[in-house]
């Protein structure tokens, strides 16, 4: 084997070996956290939930102004764009 493949070999090795080793002891934490830690919603304080529909209006809102500021600055640049194809056509068409 020569160098060049024993360094892709050490290399995919080392990856499975952090990938294999890694998400076992994260996901065990996460299970027994979520099972010690269960609350239902009827016994949290009002002041410690958070509504979701104004934050939802709110991402949409955004999600809109991006979309349409985004499609005004295409109209713009179609129209300038527009106005110079024209400008173009006429000067050949007086150099005929």
């Amino acid at each position: 084997m020569d160098c060049y493949h024993m360094r892709v070999l050490l290399v995919v090795v080392g990856l499975v070996a952090i990938g294999g080793l890694g998400p076992v002891p994260v996901v065990a934490q996460l299970t027994e956290a979520a099972q010690d830690g269960f609350v239902p919603m009827g016994d949290i304080p009002p002041e410690d939930q958070l509504p979701a529909a104004p934050l939802l209006v709110a991402a949409y809102a955004v999600v809109w102004a991006i979309a349409i500021g985004y499609l005004w600055t295409i109209w713009r640049r179609l129209g300038t764009v527009e106005q110079e194809l024209a400008e173009v056509a006429r000067r050949v068409k007086s150099k005929d």
